[in-house]
């Protein structure tokens, strides 16, 4: 318990630069793009796998030089995402040293934590529904904190106990429960035009970054590590922290860009 109480307060910092928005929260997700493909990179080369750390950090500063000069440039992203295929490809060219397998772990690293962190960045950039990025921290972390204490003292059945042996049926029900109180809540008194979308996103997301916190769950167990890093007391590093928020972001700019801009449900 104290643990998290102390994690909760090393969080305050991003929570401020969520605020501030724009070249503030682009820097915080570079950061987040950064430490956390390190970590994830570190846990790799505990199998004995060993991606390219030299292309992900240049396609985290190419995708985001691009996002700064050129924002909501759709076709330059894809353009991006194709560069990092042939790239992380390339790598294995030297087949005395690099293996197929070496090339797929540098895809997935930038693809899974420095892509999916983009899209924080992405929800800030839909112009009248930017207010509601904050909407992908509350029902990751709302979330975690609902599911915590739930599984803590209703908690009986075992949700995934090969992953996640402390995750319980009744704490993912309380998570979801609570991260859509939490989201909705938001809505009311923040943006009430969009409370309806806020509480969808909010038992959505909650499940999504459910299964997010599951895969990084899943990639420790194979890489035999308990932690990513130790950034964070408590909490590990920064992949620990924010693996939910991976999946949690792009659903997050997904409804909004499909349901709520294009269909025009707003």
């Amino acid at each position: 318990m104290k643990q998290r109480i102390i994690s909760g307060l090393c969080m305050a910092p991003f929570l401020i630069l969520l605020y501030l928005g724009s070249y503030w929260l682009a820097a915080m997700c570079i950061f987040v793009g950064f430490v956390g493909v390190r970590e994830f990179y570190n846990g790799f080369r505990a199998m004995d796998i060993h991606p390219s750390s030299a292309i992900a950090y240049a396609a985290l500063f190419i995708l985001y030089f691009i996002n700064g000069l050129w924002p909501n440039n759709y076709l330059l992203i894809l353009g991006w995402f194709v560069a990092v295929i042939m790239a992380s490809s390339i790598y294995m060219f030297n087949v005395k040293k690099y293996h197929p397998v070496d090339a797929m772990a540098t895809m997935t690293g930038i693809i899974y934590i420095e892509f999916f962190s983009f899209h924080v960045v992405l929800v800030d950039q839909t112009g009248e529904y930017a207010i509601m990025v904050w909407l992908v921290v509350l029902a990751a972390f709302g979330s975690d904190i609902f599911a915590y204490f739930t599984g803590v003292f209703l908690g009986k059945h075992k949700l995934c106990p090969d992953l996640s042996p402390k995750k319980t049926i009744e704490g993912a029900v309380g998570g979801v429960i609570g991260s859509a109180v939490v989201c909705g809540l938001f809505g009311y008194f923040v943006c009430p035009q969009f409370l309806v979308h806020c509480v969808i996103i909010g038992l959505v997301g909650s499940v999504i970054s459910m299964c997010g916190d599951l895969t990084a769950s899943a990639y420790k167990r194979k890489m035999g590590i308990k932690d990513y890093g130790n950034l964070i007391p408590g909490h590990g590093g920064i992949m620990d922290r924010f693996d939910s928020v991976l999946f949690t972001a792009p659903f997050v700019y997904y409804y909004i860009a499909i349901v709520m801009i294009h269909f025009q449900l707003a």
